[in-house]
């Protein structure tokens, strides 16, 4: 199993809730979303800084548990930018991935935070930062196992939403429950997984801290090893 948890700081300002939530839940990776990637210190209690953003005021970075994992590789991706991103620069990389060695199971997968353009843009254009998100993946680890988690910024038409992705080949997973629930209006599941070669086995909301999304925690599993273990 491989537990991740994600997480909008909402302009970093829940970043002082991370240390607490890494030791109560001894999570193996940490998916970190608006942060202060200038503030970010190298280590979060057992977790260790794998890399952030550098080009983005809404920073994404990426921890990881160094007494199981070994990072090989992680890189940054800019995805097409909304017409809010071009205002409201710099916006470049909407998404930052980990390649990683699981010395515990003796095999390697990607894990990847992600943070769509915000509301102001279309459904249409998220779509294509998804998909493109995924190609770009794909290039990093090509057929390994891959987890991607972040704010999605996609509340509504999730089933449409699904429709794409699992085209992609990947698999879509919603937590079990709302994400995002500052506003009256803007209420719904904003944080969730994509998904490929994995099993996941539940996302879990957290209780709502300074930021105005909950985290959340994904357990995932090896598909192919969940297999042979059932036979």
């Amino acid at each position: 199993m491989t537990k991740v948890i994600s997480y909008n700081l909402q302009k970093n300002r829940a970043s002082g809730e991370l240390l607490e939530l890494t030791e109560r839940l001894a999570p193996d990776m940490l998916c970190l979303q608006e942060c202060d990637t200038l503030a970010l210190p190298s280590e979060i209690g057992p977790l260790h800084l794998a890399d952030a953003t550098r080009r983005n005021r809404l920073g994404l970075a990426v921890y990881y548990r160094r007494d199981r994992y070994e990072a090989l590789q992680t890189q940054a991706f800019a995805l097409k930018k909304s017409l809010h991103d071009r205002v409201a620069s710099p916006a470049h990389e909407r998404l930052i991935a980990t390649r990683l060695l699981d010395r515990e199971a003796d095999r390697e997968l990607v894990v990847a935070s992600f943070h769509a353009a915000p509301l102001t843009a279309l459904n249409s254009l998220r779509r294509h930062q998804i998909r493109s998100a995924h190609a770009q993946l794909r290039t990093l680890g090509p057929d390994l196992p891959t987890l991607m988690v972040g704010d999605f910024n996609y509340p509504w038409f999730q089933n449409r939403l699904t429709e794409k992705v699992v085209r992609t080949g990947y698999d879509l997973t919603l937590s079990d429950n709302r994400t995002y629930t500052r506003y009256k209006f803007f209420r719904g599941h904003f944080d969730f997984a994509t998904s490929s070669g994995l099993t996941i086995e539940r996302i879990e909301t957290l209780p709502q801290g300074y930021s105005d999304h909950m985290p959340i925690v994904v357990t995932a599993s090896y598909r192919e090893a969940r297999a042979e273990n059932a036979a």
